[in-house]
């Protein structure tokens, strides 16, 4: 964890004309104290990420019955696990007796959760199995004290997660990239490799990173030499447009063009973002690989390679940008003030077999390479935002464009919070 330092007398009068301020200067990075500030830090973690639709995990890696992993976000830890009727859970790690954690281990099969500290255990769906002696407690019932859950919905084989128990099914918002997102059939696919990179900074900087791509052709030489995204597209329109065109015939999916962007302040829900695109690969190049040569099977009902990649938006902080041969992605969450994990997940087809099928260096090699750079930049970007010197510039009307929607509903978002009574 990074330490810097924080103002004494923050409040939330004080957020609240930050937020005045900013609404005078739309169109320019948005003031340090947001990335500074701890009454800001906790009010994101309430009014936004927990109320939005998160990637947690994906169903091959709880195949069966008691199977787990851990999903964590802020100082939150997320047990989602397989009961034995086969259905997903996200149950909050924390024991209803006195809170202690239930799970330490990231991943494994338990037919309950055992509370190291007092021995209350619970089932696998999360409801009390036992309280050690609790029976002398009149009126004490079971019943009463299952583990708290988040809400689960379950898209294309992705397990996504929302704490709000009041949030709108995002299954409706989500079905928009049924035909786009469907092509790869992720519900078949298996996780290949997955990483998660620390980035001591704060979590906006990191997202904000990845909605822009104004530092593609500077800070990733590799991506740009690959990806027609990192140019203006007035000046890649007629490459992209061809291979538009060429799309669903050569892949065999009709509707794999398509666009669809309901996104931030548009999504049909709070916290459903759905985007669907599909850019250009520079000629010679048919996936994110070093020499641009298919590196895996082809993903799902894809038939062929049509010389573009879908890029894919999935709530808020969920990406994803898939090639014909392998689909990669990746998921922004706050691990504290200045510390983000960015977990970057590699699928290939579920029949596919490493050291047969695929090599993993090859596999991951583009993106693995990429977010490290992405990790040297935004530690030095981190650096500069919270000099006393930094005054935000202007965004780029076209490469920085959906970073400023992000910005726009991260900001609407915090004015709502704050304007309501603190509870």
């Amino acid at each position: 964890m990074k330490i810097i330092a924080t103002n004494q007398d923050d409040s939330r009068s004080r957020m609240r004309a930050f937020l005045t301020q900013e609404k005078r200067k739309r169109g320019k990075a948005i003031d340090p104290y947001f990335y500074r500030s701890d009454i800001v830090y906790q009010e994101e973690l309430g009014a936004l990420l927990f109320k939005s639709w998160i990637y947690a995990a994906h169903v091959s890696e709880v195949p069966k019955s008691g199977d787990y992993v851990l999903f964590e976000i802020g100082e939150e830890s997320i047990i989602i696990v397989r009961d034995k009727n086969h259905e997903i859970h996200a149950l909050m790690n924390v024991c209803r007796h006195r809170g202690a954690r239930l799970c330490e281990a990231t991943s494994g099969n338990r037919t309950t959760f055992v509370c190291p500290y007092h021995r209350w255990t619970y089932s696998t769906d999360g409801s009390l199995r036992s309280a050690r002696h609790m029976e002398m407690r009149e009126g004490f019932d079971k019943a009463d004290y299952p583990l708290k859950r988040a809400s689960v919905a379950i898209y294309m084989g992705l397990i996504f997660i929302n704490c709000d128990p009041h949030a709108a099914d995002p299954l409706g918002p989500f079905s928009h990239l049924d035909a786009q997102l469907g092509a790869y059939e992720l519900e078949k696919a298996k996780v290949a490799h997955q990483n998660t990179y620390k980035i001591p900074a704060n979590w906006k900087l990191c997202l904000e990173n990845y909605l822009e791509c104004y530092h593609c052709a500077g800070a990733h030489p590799a991506y740009a030499k690959r990806h027609t995204f990192q140019d203006l597209s007035a000046n890649v329109a007629a490459d992209v447009s061809a291979m538009l065109q060429r799309a669903p015939e050569l892949t065999g999916v009709p509707g794999i063009e398509k666009e669809h962007e309901r996104i931030y302040l548009d999504a049909e829900s709070f916290g459903a973002c759905a985007e669907a695109s599909r850019y250009g690969l520079y000629e010679g190049f048919l996936t994110g690989s070093e020499d641009g040569q298919p590196v895996a099977p082809l993903m799902g009902k894809i038939k062929g390679y049509d010389g573009g990649a879908g890029d894919f938006q999935v709530g808020p902080v969920t990406f994803m940008l898939n090639y014909p041969d392998h689909c990669v992605l990746y998921r922004f969450v706050p691990r504290g003030l200045t510390d983000t994990d960015a977990q970057v997940v590699w699928f290939v087809n579920g029949d596919a077999e490493e050291g047969r099928d695929y090599d993993l260096g090859k596999l991951t090699w583009l993106w693995h390479q990429t977010t490290q750079e992405d990790q040297f930049i935004i530690t030095r970007n981190s650096k500069g935002v919270n000099s006393n010197f930094f005054e935000p510039g202007p965004y780029h009307p076209e490469f920085e464009a959906t970073l400023q929607k992000f910005v726009a509903w991260y900001l609407d978002t915090l004015e709502r919070a704050v304007a309501a009574p603190a509870q």
